[in-house]
């Protein structure tokens, strides 16, 4: 049976990072929401302008006409999905098995990775717009990302 392991959270969370992990520990296909976005989003998101639900309906969109094409295989996706209205919108349709983590950490912890971030196209200016809208989902596993890379690795596994 297939299925879909969504890596959520705010920018700098670290979903991209555990993401490729996962992929090369599992052998399952990664996708990135960040490939997904318009030239418009980006440009936004560089300038420290937040994006607003128009701007991510299209995005959303894309991301999950992907899932729904790859619905008889098993994907890992890494996609910050900060409202619940995101998340029903990015899995409409998608037959595989979802499993949600959602990866937390503290606001001085992130933005500090935001910072040492190199060449991405996301804002550090934009953390606390994300922190703002921010709906803590109250399904899924909540993993703190201070914990080491290959132990969060070892949890998401155990739960699917």
């Amino acid at each position: 049976m297939s299925y879909v392991i969504i890596l959520m959270g705010v920018s700098g969370c670290g979903k991209t990072t555990i993401g490729t992990l996962l992929s090369i520990e599992t052998g399952i296909k990664f996708i990135d929401a960040d490939f997904y976005h318009s030239k418009k989003n980006k440009t936004k998101m560089k300038k420290g302008i937040p994006l607003d639900d128009l701007d991510r309906s299209f995005w959303l969109n894309k991301i999950n006409s992907e899932l729904i094409k790859y619905s008889k295989k098993s994907l890992i996706l890494a996609c910050s999905a900060l409202k619940e209205k995101y998340r029903l919108k990015l899995i409409k349709g998608v037959e595989q098995k979802v499993y949600w983590f959602f990866l937390n950490g503290d606001f001085k912890l992130i933005h500090k990775r935001l910072e040492n971030r190199k060449n991405h196209f996301m804002s550090k200016k934009l953390l606390k717009s994300q922190f703002d809208i921010l709906e803590i989902p109250n399904y899924g596993i909540e993993i703190n990302i201070s914990e080491k890379k290959e132990d969060i690795i070892n949890k998401i596994i155990k739960h699917i």
